[in-house]
Formats: C-alpha cells, structure tokens, sequence
C-alpha cells in the first residue's frame, strides 16, 4: 500500500517521531511492514546507510520485508520519470538517488508514496524544479507524509 522515501523514514525516528518517545509508531509501522504494505527500494537503504543515524541504520537492517530489490520494471518506470522531470535527482550527488524508484515502486504496485518532501509551490526558493510531490501529482500518484499515513490507519497514540 506505501512506497516509502528516505525522508519518511529519517524524520520518523531522528526528527519528530522518535522511538523513545512514540514506540507505538514503532510496533505499527513493523506491522505494515510484515504485512508487505509498506516497504521502500533497496536505494533508499544505500541512502539511510551513507546519511542515517547509527540507530535509523540499525533498525533498517533488521527489517528484512521492508527493502525490495529495483526489478528491471521499476529501473524502466524510474528511467522515464528521470528523462520527463530531470531535475528530480541533483545531478551532483555522487551516488545514485532513490527519488524516482520510490515512484516508480508505487506506480508498478498503483501504492501510495510517503515522503517528507513538500512540493515546490510550498517552498520560499527552491532548489529545483521538482519534488517527490510534484512528480506524483503529475502522474497522478497519491502521495501523503507520515503524519497522513497515521491518519489514513487510523492510529491514535
């Protein structure tokens, strides 16, 4: 059912929903995951492993349901987002980013997105052109951030 980005997953546990604090979150969001309706690219664990804290890094590594690998359907899907909205991926990272495999991922599965990001009518100067948001708007993709994900559950804590 989710598509999960980075940024989800990082402001989850190192930023406004910490596991000390919220550890419900914790038990549900492993419940998805062991369900296999909530899951992220295996890019998105590359990304948690160079920029994640030690434990954002550890947690990732212990949910085994939750990366799947980029099948070369996702790798076509995510090539085409890329070549339509080039300036979703900053050019200047030196690694690979998950961007569009975490569209690309819900548009195979016709899933939700979850991501942090807000689109650029929301931002006072952005950087770029396009954000997760606005991609999925133009391909007509749902996409939500953790806050609507634990109202479209229905969780109360």
């Amino acid at each position: 059912m989710y598509s999960v980005d980075t940024s989800t997953l990082m402001d989850w546990q190192a930023r406004f929903y910490p596991i000390d604090v919220f550890p419900g979150l914790k038990t549900r969001i492993e419940n998805l995951i062991n369900a296999r309706r909530f899951q992220a690219v295996a890019l998105v664990k590359d990304e948690i492993n160079s920029v994640g804290t030690p434990g954002m890094k550890s947690w990732a590594a212990s949910q085994s349901g939750l990366f799947v690998p980029v099948d070369t359907e996702i790798q076509a899907v995510a090539k085409d987002i890329q070549r339509r909205y080039p300036d979703l991926v900053d050019v200047n990272t030196p690694h690979e980013q998950a961007d569009p495999y975490v569209i690309a991922l819900a548009k195979k599965k016709k899933w939700t997105v979850v991501s942090q990001e807000t689109s650029v009518k929301e931002k006072h100067k952005a950087r770029k052109k396009y954000f997760i948001p606005d991609v999925c708007g133009y391909l007509e993709i749902p996409c939500i951030n953790l806050l609507g994900l634990i109202r479209k559950e229905g969780w109360t804590f």
